[in-house]
């Protein structure tokens, strides 16, 4: 008896010694990097969406038996602070892997940073294509749906208009730039009758609201795509409504459906905008609603579509990880390419050919319910049906079949 005692003792002392080394092993460091200053609507959401996974992975036993750690800064809405932020994370914090930036030339700054020094970044949030196909590379996976998803599902409910003569209007940036060129392109692809008459460039959150609004006026256009956000966007709506610009015209705006964009105009948002945005109000599927309810029980507050995409980014790393069964670059690298994964808008992949994701995105109009912007008649369009072919794909980043 006395020998069992001491065996079961002794047992039981190296159980809890092996649990107590695993526990105390180092935890996996992600460094993540955003506009959380300048960028407070989108970028706090997100931030509240990836705590959230993280709270889960670590509950759950962590990755590996490792508990994660991520390694927060603000990007600085700059390329250069970024970079600066991106090799702190890396060089002083201990950082294994990066994740998100809002901005597309943020995006577009850190990728490269990322190709230089051999670090997978996941572009959580930027939409620039140029990301994932001219100036794409093993180093970078990117989760949202860029500008040409988005655009070619605006652009199939612009040619069910009537309207012909079409202006812009956009951010003088690289999200900007290529929001246009994707929805002309893919516009008159399928109404060859249209015509673009007008086009104007703010520069991004400095926008002469009274001077755009009354070029496009001048310009008589029949409709107007609209790709600014944030306090622009709410400066154009005012002005816009003010001088009668949206009388009797549609209006195709990208983003203008995300609630961290509209949802400050209250009362005063734009009725029957073409947007794309996230009905969380009204999507009613068992993997949305159980994010819902954790989300809401967890923070007191609804999510944004940034919180969808913090959370999904998040727990994409830690799957990719989990599958590559060690945090080594070019083992998770090759784990991510064509992973899917579950999220709160349903199963999405990570496609091989350009470690783009093909999470999709909500089209829609615009009216106010209760005081409230809200989506109606809206449709979820998935990512896989409107990325370009391999072939493509390929010819965009310059590759022999």
């Amino acid at each position: 008896m006395k020998r069992l005692l001491l065996s079961a003792v002794a047992s039981l002392t190296m159980t809890l010694a092996a649990s107590s080394a695993a526990f105390s092993e180092e935890p996996i460091r992600l460094g993540d990097l955003n506009s959380y200053t300048g960028y407070a609507a989108f970028t706090h959401p997100y931030r509240d969406g990836w705590q959230m996974a993280l709270e889960e992975v670590n509950e759950d036993g962590g990755v590996l038996g490792r508990q994660l750690r991520v390694v927060s800064r603000d990007d600085g809405a700059s390329p250069a602070d970024a970079i600066t932020v991106a090799n702190e994370l890396v060089s002083r914090e201990g950082a294994e892997f990066l994740f998100g930036t809002l901005l597309s030339h943020v995006g577009l700054a850190v990728s490269d940073f990322a190709r230089q020094k051999e670090v997978l970044f996941l572009a959580a949030e930027p939409l620039t294509d140029n990301l994932v196909w001219d100036a794409g590379h093993d180093y970078t996976f990117r989760l949202r749906p860029g500008t040409y998803v988005q655009a070619a599902m605006l652009a199939e409910e612009a040619a069910k208009l009537d309207a012909k003569r079409w202006a812009t209007v956009a951010p003088n940036y690289e999200y900007g730039r290529s929001a246009v060129e994707a929805f002309k392109g893919r516009l008159e692809e399928l109404d060859p009758d249209v015509e673009f008459i007008a086009e104007q460039w703010p520069p991004q959150a400095q926008i002469d609201a009274g001077s755009v609004v009354q070029a496009l006026e001048e310009a008589k256009p029949d409709a107007i795509f609209n790709v600014t956000f944030g306090g622009d966007l709410a400066r154009f709506v005012r002005e816009g409504e003010v001088r009668g610009l949206f009388q009797g015209r549609t209006v195709v705006s990208m983003l203008s459906g995300e609630p961290e964009w509209i949802d400050p105009l209250g009362e005063d948002a734009p009725e029957d905008w073409i947007v794309t945005g996230y009905p969380w109000y009204a999507i009613d599927t068992p993997e949305h609603n159980a994010f819902l309810e954790a989300y809401q029980e967890r923070f007191d507050d609804y999510p944004r579509l940034g919180s969808v995409v913090g959370y999904v980014a998040l727990h994409s790393l830690a799957k990719a990880i989990e599958i590559a069964e060690t945090t080594d670059t070019e083992a998770v690298i090759k784990a991510m390419r064509g992973m899917e994964i579950e999220t709160p808008l349903g199963p999405i992949t990570y496609r091989d050919i350009d470690q783009q994701s093909d999470m999709g995105t909500f089209v829609g109009r615009l009216t106010v319910e209760d005081g409230k912007p809200r989506m109606v008649d809206w449709r979820y369009g998935s990512g896989a049906d409107y990325l370009p072919s391999d072939k493509t794909v390929r010819e965009l980043r310059g590759e022999e079949d």
